[in-house]
């Protein structure tokens, strides 16, 4: 299938795009857009990662409202359950196979989102040589460990936000609950930490009673609450950066009284990565 992502940016407001990528070829996306109406190619683009039900739908009418004034061209790609099953496939980022074994890194899912960016440049969407991103919940994992892997090459700003466990910046710790296991080197884990990830954490969102609240024994190590674990992993991070003489760049920003909820999380990221996406470039 040839992708003509032109139909992306041909209205203002909202619209759906098929979309698919090169190494998922039976596998198809939708794209949810969300286009401000003084939208031009220097417009910053977003892609923003919905959580566990896959309603990129919902994570773009989300952004609707905001994009004017962020000025910010929003891409949700909708990863349904269809084609990119359960965690594994999504937050996990298709790294092994059923068994165990490591797949190719063209096979990781966390390629897809820099090969939509090369091919919304080719297709003259934008101009612009960098993207930002924006996870909630099941997206903010999908995002923080999309970055952990070193898929970052064009990212200028990222957010992770309420996601229910984290790739710990940890070699000893296994994969996907640290880095250990896919290859990475103390210079990765360097590389990783001196990237300016900013983990967003809503100080209400500490219900572990909830059916997609991860409790498996692992995830639990991380803390009983999704709020104590967003900290946890910038305590571990910093830790780790102290431990390598370096400097952690990342930041963690509580939401005040919002729990998990990914309009309200939206609505707080919109100023946070606004400026930082209109950064020339």
């Amino acid at each position: 299938m040839t992708n003509d992502l032109r139909a992306v940016t041909a209205r203002a407001g909202s619209s759906d795009v098929p979309y698919v990528d090169p190494a998922f070829l039976d596998r198809p996306l939708i794209l949810r857009i969300a286009r401000p109406k003084s939208y031009d190619a220097d417009t910053p683009v977003l892609f923003v990662h919905h959580g566990v039900r896959r309603n990129g739908y919902d994570y773009r009418d989300f952004w609707l409202p905001l994009v004017d004034k962020a000025d910010l061209l929003v891409i949700a790609p909708e990863f349904s359950d269809e084609h990119f099953p359960k965690p594994p496939w999504y937050n996990f980022g298709n790294l092994r196979d059923e068994a165990g074994k490591l797949r190719s890194r063209e096979q990781w899912t966390y390629g897809i989102v820099g090969r939509l960016f090369e091919a919304l440049r080719r297709d003259g969407v934008t101009r612009r040589t960098g993207y930002g991103l924006f996870g909630h919940s099941a997206g903010g994992q999908f995002v923080h460990r999309m970055l952990s892997l070193g898929f970052c090459k064009q990212v200028v700003s990222a957010v992770t936000a309420n996601a229910g466990t984290y790739a710990m910046p940890d070699l000893d710790i296994e994969f996907p609950y640290g880095l250990g296991g896919v290859g990475l080197n103390q210079a990765a884990l360097r590389a990783v930490l001196r990237f300016p990830l900013i983990v967003m954490a809503g100080t209400a969102d500490i219900d572990a009673t909830s059916e997609h609240f991860p409790k498996e024994e692992q995830a639990m190590k991380q803390g009983g609450t999704r709020y104590e674990r967003a900290h946890r992993y910038i305590a571990n991070a910093r830790a780790a950066a102290s431990r390598l003489g370096i400097e952690c760049a990342w930041k963690i920003i509580d939401v005040p009284d919002v729990g998990h909820e990914g309009d309200r999380m939206s609505v707080a990221a919109a100023p946070v990565l606004g400026p930082q996406l209109r950064l020339p470039g």
